[in-house]
């Protein structure tokens, strides 16, 4: 194949341009914001579950509590009921005796019931802080995310514009290019991810191996225009002036 070497040139231009192109696409795919967001929103969950957990158990609570408050109160009113009968001075000596064993009784299992609620509201209290806490821990975690997932996407709308800007170059930049020449190009960079690189120092810019002499024969002898190719990788070997000894 035969192309202009100043065409050949600018292969170097097409190929600077997909790379960044590439880059682009590799940026896009490994952003920290990508795994930072995955993280957050395992806290997220993580901090969701603890919350509900915390929050059940102070329903648990509640519950028990109310239970415990009617309880007592059942307990109070059967103490208030004996000791009016007692007072009411309508009852024999028997059935008073009775009665004061129940209230000693009731009384006492009011102070039971009654140090239990005490314990209970302390639960109460420790587990309502429990619940204060959980549910900032989980302000803090969304908002880990929002602020994570604000960063991928001003991160994404830049990449997008340096696709969509590049991507305009590369477009206008392929209509100077031969057809055949482009389509090598392009098939080329399909393939090995570089079509074209510079040949210098006996190198190839693609895959950055050394061409052995009889390679680098072939290289020095193919006329100006011809186009070559790296037998190690097939990318497009474009060839620019060696610099001087002495520059």
């Amino acid at each position: 194949m035969k192309a202009d070497p100043a065409v050949q040139r600018r292969l170097l231009d097409l190929a600077e341009v997909d790379a960044e192109l590439a880059r682009v696409t590799h940026r896009r795919r490994t952003l920290p914001e990508i795994a930072e967001i995955a993280n957050a929103e395992q806290q997220v969950r993580t901090k969701q579950d603890a919350l509900v957990a915390v929050e059940t158990t102070l329903g648990d609570l509640d519950r028990d509590l109310k239970r415990q408050e009617t309880e007592i109160d059942q307990v109070r009113a059967r103490a208030d009921r004996d000791r009016k009968l007692m007072q009411s001075g309508s009852v024999g000596a028997k059935q008073l005796t009775d009665l004061e064993h129940e209230l000693a009784t009731i009384q006492r299992r009011q102070g039971v019931l009654e140090d239990d609620l005490l314990e209970l509201m302390e639960r109460r209290e420790a587990v309502e802080a429990d619940t204060s806490f959980a549910r900032v821990e989980l302000d803090k975690a969304r908002q880990s995310l929002e602020d994570a997932a604000g960063r991928r996407d001003a991160a994404l709308a830049d990449l997008e514009a340096v696709e969509t800007r590049r991507t305009s170059d590369r477009a206008v930049m392929a209509k100077g290019f031969p057809d055949d020449l482009l389509k090598l190009y392009d098939r080329q960079r399909e393939q090995r991810g570089i079509g074209a690189a510079v040949f210098q120092s006996r190198r190839c810019g693609a895959c950055r191996i050394e061409l052995d002499r009889s390679a680098l024969a072939k290289v020095k002898e193919a006329a100006a225009d011809e186009v070559v190719r790296c037998e190690e990788c097939g990318a497009i070997l474009v060839r620019v002036a060696e610099p001087s000894a002495g520059a």
